[in-house]
């Protein structure tokens, strides 16, 4: 799951409905207070544990961690606005992404940064949603060009992440495990990955063989007059 902060204020601008907890640091004792939200946030029921800097950070991805250490900082030495978007595993193991964002308090007498308030922002289906249409148009960018063979490399490199080799290797694994000619399977993959917004999942069903296209019987060879069924014209892994 990537992280985009443009996408994200696009989806906040376009209406979405993000849910929204309120925190405070009182640095001199170095104690939080969480509104009932932000023990949600984390996994928690609202009071279940003391909140406190050790477990924030113990929550938070350890690829994120030091950015929201080094954002925290900032905002107790300077005071400054801030806000940090960073993924948290919360109390019962799923991953959220959130925006912390917050600034220093004053003391009125002193002038000192007493407190560092402000709120976490879940917007982790925003940023799922962007991440799986990114991935729909790369997938359907790489099925507009070349042969059908080519175009369907290009669609699994993209869909999985590998190189355009281990993706033929996929698809010729797939024709010979289906007993499906590798023309014809590659022909359904690219098919799938041009047919609508979940065609991850679906190119993934296709070569599991957990489904067929839908609308689309079961490849399988024609029999012949006899009873007895024909050979195909293409081998399981021809081109």
């Amino acid at each position: 799951m990537s992280i985009d902060d443009p996408t994200i204020e696009q989806q906040l601008a376009q209406g979405a409905h993000p849910q929204v907890g309120e925190f405070r640091l009182d640095l001199p004792a170095g104690t939080w207070w969480w509104s009932p939200e932000t023990y949600v946030l984390h996994g928690f029921a609202p009071g279940e544990v003391v909140p406190t800097t050790a477990l924030v950070h113990a929550h938070e991805h350890p690829d994120d961690r030091d950015r929201v250490r080094r954002a925290l900082e900032r905002a107790r030495t300077t005071g400054a606005p801030f806000s940090s978007v960073h993924r948290v595993v919360d109390a019962r193991g799923a991953e959220r992404v959130l925006v912390m964002a917050g600034k220093g308090r004053r003391d009125s007498a002193t002038g000192a940064v007493v407190a560092v308030v402000g709120c976490f922002v879940d917007v982790t289906r925003a940023v799922a949603e962007h991440a799986h249409e990114r991935a729909r148009r790369d997938i359907a960018a790489a099925a507009a060009t070349r042969g059908t063979i080519e175009q369907a490399k290009g669609v699994l490199a993209v869909a999985y992440g590998v190189h355009p080799e281990e993706a033929f290797a996929r698809l010729t694994q797939a024709s010979n495990d289906r007993n499906v000619p590798l023309r014809e399977l590659a022909r359904l993959v690219v098919a799938e990955a041009m047919s609508g917004p979940d065609c991850v999942e679906r190119v993934d069903a296709l070569l599991r063989h957990r489904g067929e296209r839908r609308g689309r019987a079961p490849v399988s060879p024609s029999p012949s007059p006899g009873g007895s069924r024909a050979a195909p014209d293409v081998g399981p892994t021809s081109a």
